[in-house]
């Protein structure tokens, strides 16, 4: 038995209710998840700027080049295996994760050690905020009410980055991003009658600014 047979419908956590239908799911990307959300880009220059100033100040102390390029492959070594560290877990997080759009909620299913599935009511929603990085992928953040807020934690890194204090779940990488975004803001237009398609089309940038 793998992981998530025991769900009725893949990424649902029980049958849907008569007069509820499916109308998206998708995955994250984990290439994109790695870079966007575990910036393992950003960790990779940090130990190969480190890697240098070993060589640097071997060089400048009047060392061998040999010991100095030799003082440059524990870092070099130590950044490798924390980037591959990270692109693993971001793989395992691709692999685990769910998420769905149906007429009446959203439903993120998720979790690499303790599995969950977070259901969002079409009527929970306040917003919808929207970012695309220059890969492609796309995030759609989803703002809630303050009261029942979820943790941003048990979200991570499914999650708005630095909404602490009220943290947003987060459609996190996937394809297709603006096409899946029209679709969820038409949909909660249509089930609750609550967003304005103006105010939603503005919100679609905010994203850009908190990455």
């Amino acid at each position: 038995m793998r992981e998530h047979d025991y769900e009725p419908i893949p990424g649902l956590p029980g049958s849907l209710p008569e007069g509820e239908s499916i109308l998206w799911q998708g995955a994250p990307s984990w290439r994109a998840l790695a870079v966007h959300a575990l910036h393992v880009r950003a960790i990779a220059a940090y130990f190969l700027l480190l890697a240098l100033w070993q060589i640097a100040a071997g060089l400048y102390d009047g060392g061998p080049a040999t010991a100095a390029v030799a003082a440059a492959v524990w870092p070099l070594g130590l950044g490798a295996a924390t980037v591959a560290l990270l692109a693993g877990y971001a793989w395992l997080v691709q692999r685990t994760t769910l998420y769905t759009i149906t007429t009446k909620r959203v439903v993120m299913r998720f979790g690499v050690a303790l599995p969950m599935a977070v259901n969002l009511p079409f009527k929970a929603i306040e917003s919808v905020s929207f970012c695309e990085h220059r890969d492609g992928s796309c995030d759609l953040a989803l703002a809630l009410p303050a009261r029942g807020r979820l943790a941003y934690l048990a979200l991570w890194p499914l999650a708005r980055p630095w909404r602490f204090s009220h943290p947003e779940p987060m459609l996190r990488c996937i394809g297709g991003g603006r096409e899946v975004a029209v679709l969820l803001i038409q949909s909660l237009q249509q089930a609750v009658g609550r967003l304005q398609p103006m105010e939603d089309e503005r919100r679609l940038g905010q994203l850009a600014a908190a990455e």
